[in-house]
């Protein structure tokens, strides 16, 4: 069983309710569909704010393989692509959840190989 959590950003949280999200993951479409045929488990859905840096080393205490980095943190988050590349260090990063691959302003960052 493969592992994921989702970071949104936390501005975006104060207004959303992650259905896109979680539609994606569900139903295995967008960035999820790459696990079609893999059995997948959501450990965690959390935000960028307060203690970033505390939510991934529990995520890693917890199994986590995969952090799927939200379209809304890809479209709006300074410095996208400097976390992604941190979150990389520990995790297999996909750049968006739902919606494009391809970004409008700013292109999708992903790192894998480590588990998947």
């Amino acid at each position: 069983m493969l592992k994921i959590a989702i970071l949104v950003r936390e501005e975006t949280s104060q207004r959303c309710t992650g259905k896109g999200c979680l539609r994606s993951f569900f139903a295995k479409t967008e960035s999820f569909s790459r696990y079609r045929d893999t059995d997948i488990e959501l450990i965690g859905f959390f935000h960028s704010g307060g203690d970033l840096d505390y939510k991934l080393a529990k995520m890693k205490e917890a199994g986590v393989q995969v952090i799927h980095v939200s379209t809304c943190m890809r479209a709006k988050y300074d410095g996208y692509e400097e976390l992604v590349a941190e979150i990389g260090k520990n995790f297999d990063v996909i750049g968006y959840t739902h919606g494009s691959c391809d970004g409008k302003k700013v292109q999708t960052v992903s790192i894998t190989g480590k588990s998947i």
